[in-house]
């Protein structure tokens, strides 16, 4: 099964206030088992409808930088997200940063797909990439 666990997510609020419509910047550090094998550091920006928010419908751009194993093949590499997200569970789009690879994955492409719900200690992921 392809997973990943929130090993830290740092939040702060960049305008508005908490309970009201906002926009906030989160620093979150995660850990990757399955075709992607390593840790990442990723850094979102949020918008938050306000108090009860059901925004599945607005989408929050991060972007996340894996350091570790895909195929067995060692190196670095950075995807682009587009998250939705509620109370209940985040989902995502992603796609591999053309150039960004490094080593081993210098020539990495591809792109995928994140989801789960709030509070789960794993999500899962799919990742279809070429090397």
């Amino acid at each position: 099964m392809n997973a990943f666990t929130m090993k830290n997510w740092e939040e702060n609020i960049v305008s508005g206030t908490e309970g009201g419509p906002r926009v906030a910047y989160a620093h979150a550090s995660m850990a990757y088992d399955g075709v992607i094998e390593g840790e990442s550091i990723c850094d979102l920006l949020l918008y938050y409808a306000g108090e009860d928010y059901e925004s599945g419908k607005t989408t929050s751009p991060s972007f996340e930088r894996f350091a570790g194993k895909v195929d067995g093949r060692e190196g670095t590499f950075i995807v682009k997200h587009e998250f939705t997200f509620d109370a209940k569970g985040i989902a995502s789009t992603f796609s591999v940063v053309p150039g960004s690879g490094t080593g081993e994955l210098a020539a990495l492409t591809g792109s995928g797909t994140v989801g789960g719900a709030m509070g789960e200690e794993k999500m899962g992921y799919t990742f279809e990439y070429t090397l």
